[in-house]
């Protein structure tokens, strides 16, 4: 009889961790409706965000001698532009992100003229006002020891739609950082990457 309640014990314990972990049951673990629903609410309004929004990409390909690769993918979110880029094959460390005035990367990318500067404006960050800056001065991604970057940031200057539309031009990735100074071009060195923007939606 010990011997039987033992048994019963143990069977208990059994099913008890079963229904715990969700084992037995068709879809994995128990959820609650409560998490259920935050989890449908969240998937919902990232839909609806990008919903009626315009998009744009520059499949990005190395210059002669380098191995840069990857995207760069522009979504416009009413007043400012979410940019997302995700490259392989560069060099450790900061390059210079620029949209340049042509959509041609000929030519080791030199085909895509110069910077991005429809008002005239001194070179400088992207954090910088509309007056101090380019259309096209992005900044710097880094690449990790990998040669990996991964950015995601927004910009409330750049517009896929209008006059000033960067539809068409070209993603350029140099060789150095952008120093934020230097006129015309941040010192960012030669063009290791080039990618023609286009709209896919």
């Amino acid at each position: 009889m010990k011997h039987f309640h033992h048994l019963k014990y143990a069977a208990l314990f059994i099913i008890g961790f079963a229904l715990i972990a969700g084992f037995g049951w068709p879809n994995g673990p128990i959820t609650s409706k409560g998490e259920a629903a935050a989890s449908a609410s969240f998937q919902k309004k990232s839909d609806d965000d990008d919903k009626g929004a315009i998009v744009a990409e520059a499949q990005i390909e190395p210059t002669a001698g380098n191995e840069v690769k990857g995207s760069v993918k522009f979504i416009q979110k009413k007043d400012r532009v979410h940019i997302i880029s995700k490259l392989q094959g560069l060099p450790p460390g900061r390059h210079g992100f620029h949209l340049h005035q042509h959509g041609n990367c000929g030519d080791n990318g030199m085909a895509a003229g110069g910077h991005y500067n429809p008002t005239g404006t001194p070179h400088g960050s992207p954090d910088n006002d509309v007056s101090h800056r380019h259309v096209g001065d992005l900044g710097n991604l880094e690449a990790n020891h990998k040669g990996d970057a991964h950015d995601n940031r927004f910009d409330n200057v750049i517009k896929l739609s209008g006059p000033q539309s960067v539809i068409g031009l070209s993603v350029i990735i140099h060789a150095n950082p952008d120093d934020f100074v230097t006129q015309p071009t941040g010192n960012a060195g030669a063009r290791i990457g080039c990618g023609v923007i286009k709209q896919i939606k």
